[in-house]
């Protein structure tokens, strides 16, 4: 099963990747929020205090880990994106030597 998972990922563009992990570290920043908002405006027991804490605990893990994935894909992309115009540059240095130097001879 995970292997399937990762070869459809591997289909997937940076970019897409990128987009879909910083919507799925919004939804737990606003699951956060909302936890926090409970925790501070409603009156909780001693157990559902520390549930709830707990729960914020593990979104927080959540979200620093989707950080550092974002983090990895960002630097990927730049990567690339630098891979590109290294070729557009090589590509035109190419273009301008073999069309624009025949004119000359």
């Amino acid at each position: 099963m995970a292997k399937t998972r990762d070869n459809k990922r591997e289909n997937v563009s940076i970019a897409s990747e990128i987009d879909r992990l910083e919507e799925r570290r919004g939804r737990c920043q606003d699951n956060l929020e909302r936890a926090e908002f409970k925790n501070r405006k409603t009156r909780l027991s001693e157990k559902e205090r520390q549930e709830l804490e707990n729960e914020m605990a593990i979104i927080n893990e959540r979200v620093q880990k989707l950080d550092k994935e974002l983090a990895m894909l960002r630097g990927e992309n730049r990567k690339n994106m630098l891979l590109s115009v290294a070729l557009l540059t090589i590509s035109a240095v190419f273009y301008y030597i073999f069309f624009f130097n025949e004119d000359d001879t």
